[in-house]
């Protein structure tokens, strides 16, 4: 049975810093690209950041460009999201997602993905 385990979330103040994990199991997590996507009230899942299975490749929105990064260990089954410089619009429910891959693809569409974790909350405080 595949499980994505997100933690790491929490409240923090603008510009403040989290780290967020994502550990999995019950699939072969070297074969799988991960993205982190978020989830405002009332507003649809979007893309945070993507990364290939080797990590070869990244994606990020805009929004999170040169603020956040996206990381893997392929060894540990884990994703992280570093993310700094926090704002408010940064508050959200954070979701990792995994699917299987043939490449070095960093997969930006949410419905692309096949397995999800339950979240982790971020709420950014002004």
């Amino acid at each position: 049975q595949v499980q994505l385990v997100e933690s790491g979330g929490g409240l923090v103040q603008a510009g403040g810093s989290l780290r967020l994990s994502c550990a999995s199991s019950g699939l072969t997590f070297h074969i799988y690209a991960m993205g982190w996507f978020r989830q405002a009230p009332g507003k649809e899942r979007e893309l945070v950041a993507a990364i290939s299975r080797s990590a070869v490749t990244t994606d990020y929105a805009d929004s999170a460009k040169g603020r956040f990064t996206i990381s893997r260990d392929n060894a540990k089954n884990t994703v992280y999201l570093q993310m700094n410089s926090l704002r408010p619009e940064d508050t959200a429910v954070y979701y990792c997602g995994a699917r299987v891959s043939s490449g070095e693809y960093a997969y930006t569409v949410k419905d692309d993905y096949e397995y999800w974790g339950q979240g982790t909350q971020v709420t950014v405080s002004s």
